[in-house]
């Protein structure tokens, strides 16, 4: 368990680093929206390219991807049913509340657990090939439609074609399957700056909590404990389950269920800063999750570690 209490205390440092860069105001009001389009559309990106290019192809495709997809899928429909047909939320601020309750921390949080508590930082791969192949171009999609104003079918399927994160997690599956290994110096560009990508988001995460105050009385509590509740307990739970009737066990039935265990990504507060939608939902969900998440990953070792 000392590895996931160092990888939370790296994570931690550096949002506590980005609170106080905001409280002191040296970037300016500003810099908040500009690091979250600059993490947006180049950062992350060459982070995704890197990462899935390296990727081992059997654990992408293998019974962990299919049960992840279970587990994640289970939990954004389940929020998705409670915000549309119950609360009548619109439809931008029910996507960003979906992807809060099954879009899991599989970089900056499932890569140094994977190394630390499972031994193979491999393991978060096939996780974030589902996030970034198949729920965030639906997300996207659907935020870009609804708070554009314009819906047309051209539009609908030419975005995710134009969204610089799918561009390149789709290159990087691509010489992943295809076994191509681009030279060093080809890849280097995009591996120094990729590497900026969690630490500039972790950054603009912290600068944001400055003068708020996380569960606020009209900051929609509602939402955010739905979405925490199924991010922190239904989803592993779901992904435990599946992953048994698929028939892992051992150091993989402990690896799924640990990977849907992991909390929020600060990608969909990204998501929700970019389309300006959804935003303090996101924000306090990562916030709850991350800090929740910690008794939970030591629950799920403590039952299933091999």
């Amino acid at each position: 368990m000392t590895g996931v209490l160092i990888g939370f205390a790296i994570i931690a440092s550096i949002i506590a680093t980005g609170y106080f860069v905001g409280r002191s105001g040296i970037l300016g009001s500003a810099s908040s929206g500009v690091l979250a389009r600059l993490a947006f559309f180049v950062l992350s990106p060459c982070l995704l390219f890197t990462v899935l290019a390296r990727a081992d192809v059997a654990m992408l495709f293998s019974s962990l991807l299919l049960a992840s997809v279970i587990a994640a899928l289970a939990s954004t429909l389940i929020f998705a049913l409670f915000a549309l047909l119950l609360w009548r939320r619109r439809l931008p601020e029910a996507v960003v509340g979906s992807l809060s309750a099954g879009y899991v921390n599989a970089n900056n949080i499932g890569l140094p657990v994977a190394v630390y508590v499972l031994g193979d930082p491999a393991y978060p791969a096939p996780i974030i090939l589902l996030q970034l192949l198949i729920l965030t171009p639906i997300a996207l999609t659907l935020l870009d439609v609804s708070t554009s104003g314009k819906v047309s079918v051209r539009r609908i399927l030419l975005r995710p074609f134009l969204n610089p994160l799918l561009i390149g997690s789709a290159l990087g599956v691509v010489l992943a399957v295809t076994h191509v290994r681009l030279p060093e110096p080809v890849m280097e560009p995009f591996e120094l700056v990729g590497a900026a990508a969690v630490p500039v988001m972790l950054l603009n995460f912290g600068m944001s909590l400055h003068g708020q105050r996380p569960l606020a009385p009209g900051s929609g509590r509602r939402d955010i404990l739905l979405a925490s509740a199924l991010k922190l307990a239904i989803m592993p739970a779901i992904a435990a389950l599946a992953g048994y009737l698929l028939g892992l066990r051992g150091q993989e039935l402990y690896a799924v269920t640990v990977l849907g265990a992991l909390p929020t990504a600060q990608n969909v507060f990204n998501y929700a800063q970019r389309y300006e939608r959804g935003v303090v939902l996101a924000r306090d969900t990562v916030l709850t999750t991350t800090v929740g998440s910690l008794p939970i990953l030591l629950l799920v070792a403590l039952f299933l570690h091999p």
